[in-house]
């Protein structure tokens, strides 16, 4: 009989879950066991009235401070706020009656889906059988994915966004100077504007080449060749590198002059040309014309025997020059749609270093990057419209980008890695690109025809621009380093009253 009493009562134990351990059980209990009831009971009694007289503001602190230690303890404590109890109770129990060794498909479903509510892994279910804490909160419609914004840094990211972090400089959108420039050739195989380091700028109208001083403002005509021969114009100007006490002048004639331009005299006349002379680039004493006659000529100034080379590699016109910084090489750009690198040392019997056929149109705007060596940018005309760069160490191609229309000059930023460009139709414009990305920075927009010139001021920020409309147009493109910027930024303080504003046109002679 005491046998059967001691098995009921632990079947009535094991069979009751822990909310109802508290309450006492029907039928006989153990001496030990009611006594132990009698002072829980008692202790509860005491407690309750305790808390009685405990305020609200009371007890949510000690929430709080609960909360605080269950966390910071080195137990997990379930947080049954966020359980099902009920439903817990029924899975545990219905698991109970499983036998692994005669597991049937249907066990096995139980199975599965009680581990799937221990584990939270069920989409279906809201809650977990063991839950430690709370959800973590939806975030805010403002909330900043750091994630996200840590990997959309790459070319995935969105143009908008990427062209607000190209340039940290507000470039103008408007000319900070325009002058008129009657009667200057609309011709895309010559070249008619040079600024020197000493901040002149050399123009070529028609006939006859002005110097304008962008500091003080003065102009002054330095030769003309209306009273000589009517047919007689210029065809290309070009300051020597250091000093710029010295231009060259390239006329139709095919004849290539030396003017000292403080005594306002003509030094010299060199020949070697058949036809007009096109395009001139100065290296240090070495003078190198190209012309019509698809002949580039190195003229040693120093020396009476001037023609020391004679490049005859290009089967039409000479329509672009241009020396490296470093002096040892040569690019030549011609209307056969050739790009031609020369070394320095190349004879009149040699044959250039490279050859590039990659161009479809002629070849006239070039410009040696001041920021990598062997670094060079070329630009076609109307049935190319590309901006190519090349390694001309090795002569391979390193990019080409499709501006849409013809490209006539191009310049570098010195103090930057951009490029600015000038085009023909449509919309005659500047366009201002990051190298190597070449995405477009800003589009600058005024001329009405095809801006045909460039050239860039000795501080490297202001960039002059000459069209067939007749009118130059300075733009502060190039902003200075930071510590070496006076002033207004991207404004040189040599332009004078010009700086910051449009002033009115004026003739330039």
């Amino acid at each position: 009989m005491t046998s059967s009493v001691v098995d009921y009562e632990n079947l009535m134990t094991t069979s009751f879950s822990d909310a109802n351990n508290s309450r006492p059980a029907s039928g006989v209990l153990p001496r030990w066991k009611r006594k132990q009831l009698e002072q829980s009971k008692s202790q509860n009694e005491n407690l309750g009235n305790a808390q009685l007289v405990v305020g609200a503001s009371k007890m949510d602190s000690s929430k709080q401070s609960n909360a605080q230690n269950s966390t910071s303890g080195c137990r997990f404590i379930p947080n049954r706020a966020s359980m099902d109890i009920d439903r817990c109770s029924h899975s545990f129990r219905a698991s109970e009656s499983l036998d692994e060794s005669t597991l049937s498909s249907d066990d096995e479903a139980k199975a599965a889906h009680l581990s799937n509510e221990i584990l939270g892994t069920d989409e279906a279910t809201s809650h977990r059988i063991l839950s430690f804490k709370d959800k973590a909160p939806a975030p805010k419609g403002d909330t900043v994915n750091n994630l996200k914004v840590l990997y959309s840094a790459s070319g995935y990211s969105s143009k908008s966004s990427n062209a607000s972090k190209l340039v940290n400089r507000v470039i103008p959108s408007a000319p900070a100077r325009i002058l008129d420039a009657p009667d200057i050739l609309d011709d895309y195989y010559v070249n008619l504007l040079s600024w020197s380091d000493t901040n002149v700028l050399a123009v070529a109208l028609s006939q006859t080449v002005y110097l304008w001083n962008a500091a003080s403002g003065d102009i002054q005509e330095l030769c003309s060749y209306e009273d000589s021969n009517s047919d007689t114009y210029v065809s290309s100007v070009s300051w020597v590198q250091e000093g710029g006490a010295h231009l060259a002048i390239g006329t139709s004639e095919g004849n290539t002059q030396l003017w000292d331009v403080q005594a306002q005299k003509l030094l010299r006349t060199m020949d070697g040309h058949s036809g007009r002379v096109g395009s001139l680039s100065w290296n240090r004493h070495i003078l190198s014309s190209g012309g019509r006659d698809a002949v580039v000529v190195n003229h040693d100034v120093r020396v009476a025997r001037h023609n020391v080379a004679s490049l005859t590699h290009h089967t039409q016109e000479i329509c672009g020059l241009s020396w490296s910084p470093d002096g040892t090489t040569l690019a030549s750009g011609s209307n056969d749609n050739l790009l031609c690198i020369w070394d320095a040392t190349t004879s009149s019997s040699s044959r250039p270093r490279f050859s590039l056929t990659d161009h479809q149109a002629a070849v006239r705007a070039l410009a040696w990057s001041p920021h990598e060596r062997n670094l060079l940018a070329s630009g076609g005309g109307t049935a190319d419209r590309t901006i190519k760069f090349w390694n001309t160490q090795t002569g391979s191609l390193l990019n080409s980008i499709d501006t849409g229309s013809q490209v006539c000059a191009l310049q570098w930023n010195p103090h930057e890695k951009e490029i600015l460009s000038s085009h023909g139709f449509a919309q005659n414009q500047l366009s201002l690109w990051k190298y190597p990305t070449m995405a477009k920075i800003k589009d600058l927009t005024g001329h009405e025809s095809r801006v045909l010139h460039m050239a860039s001021s000795p501080d490297g920020c202001t960039v002059v621009s000459a069209a067939a409309d007749e009118t130059l147009r300075f733009w502060d493109v190039f902003a200075a380093p930071e510590s070496k910027s006076t002033g207004k930024r991207g404004a040189p303080d040599r332009i004078g009253s010009s700086k910051g504003k449009i002033s009115r046109t004026m003739h330039i002679r």
